[in-house]
């Protein structure tokens, strides 16, 4: 067995491990509270979630770059279905919005999957932004057109730029590293997602002085640096994966953690101004997509660049 595949199999493992022990507490606080009881309810959804989108992963990490490169395209375009339903949006967008779902996202993509990083990094922040206004000004309904072109210039940065950042990570040529780029995404995930668990852990135990209450109530000064410093400690203890060192593995941590914090803050701001709680209702427990990809939609493009500058050939 090579050693990325040793080092992926040792991940899948933990991650059993965890989602097993996660199951037996839910478990037994069901058989003392009840069946009925919302939190624990809501707790045994979020981990039966878990289950499925690990499953979902373990997966596509199986099959490699086909499994992963379509896996996220798949994501994003749930994702951009979910922003798009939330945006102003009339029936003369049509052509724009035809062009962003089965035309952008395809060829963003097919970039990520040939590792064209020429093409991918431009293509959406340049070319789309400006075909986007055109294909709409053709229709010439000018009712709120800034608002619309705005609102959908967003979408296509969030749902499909940022998240397309994730496979990217494929693409990246370092040395003594080659054919481990995989367990890059499995650090960025686990680092970013452990933190959002943690800062929720940290801020249901210590949680006093609210961040942001007209945003998000849950959001604490203490249950976030609890769990950017949780994570940053469990970044720095997954460093063996990474072609990092102990304490760059932990500096990386601290960086994607504090992103993904911010991506969450920033998002909920959006679903404040909407008037909604959740993206969608996709996924049990955990609302939409964007509501699960959110933290990772800021610190995937950073963790990206940050190791290409530094750790690429």
């Amino acid at each position: 067995m090579s050693a990325h595949h040793g080092s992926l199999m040792s991940l899948l493992y933990g991650t059993l491990a965890v989602l097993l022990v996660a199951s037996a507490v839910a478990f037994a606080l069901r058989l003392k509270k009840g069946e009925d009881d919302l939190l624990v309810e809501n707790l045994t959804d979020r981990i039966n979630a878990w289950w499925v989108m690990a499953g979902v992963l373990g997966l596509a990490f199986w099959m490699g770059r086909p499994g992963v490169v379509i896996l996220f395209a798949l994501c994003s375009f749930a994702a951009l279905r979910e922003f798009v339903t939330l945006t102003n949006v009339k029936r003369a967008d049509t052509w724009m919005l035809a062009a962003l779902f089965y035309v952008a996202l395809p060829l963003q993509y097919w970039a990520i999957w040939t590792d064209w990083y020429g093409f991918s990094s431009i293509f959406i922040p340049v070319y789309v932004f400006l075909a986007m206004p055109i294909l709409s000004a053709i229709r010439g309904e000018t009712d709120n057109f800034l608002i619309r072109i705005a609102e959908v210039q967003w979408a296509a940065m969030i749902a499909i730029y940022c998240v397309s950042y994730i496979p990217a990570l494929l693409s990246l040529e370092i040395a003594g590293y080659e054919g481990h780029n995989i367990l890059l995404i499995a650090f960025l995930v686990i680092v970013v997602q452990a933190s959002d668990v943690l800062q929720y852990v940290w801020g249901k135990l210590t949680g006093k002085h609210k961040i942001a209450p007209r945003l998000s109530p849950s959001k604490t000064v203490e249950g976030f640096a609890g769990g950017v410093l949780s994570a940053t400690l469990l970044g720095a203890c997954l460093w063996w994966i990474t072609p990092f060192g102990f304490l760059q593995a932990a500096l990386m941590a601290l960086i994607i953690a504090v992103m993904g914090f911010f991506g969450g803050l920033v998002l909920s701001a959006v679903k404040r101004d909407r008037g909604v709680k959740d993206w969608g209702a996709t996924i049990a427990g955990h609302g939409g997509f964007i509501d699960r990809l959110d933290s990772l939609i800021f610190a995937a493009p950073v963790f990206f660049h940050l190791t290409r500058y530094f750790w690429t050939v």
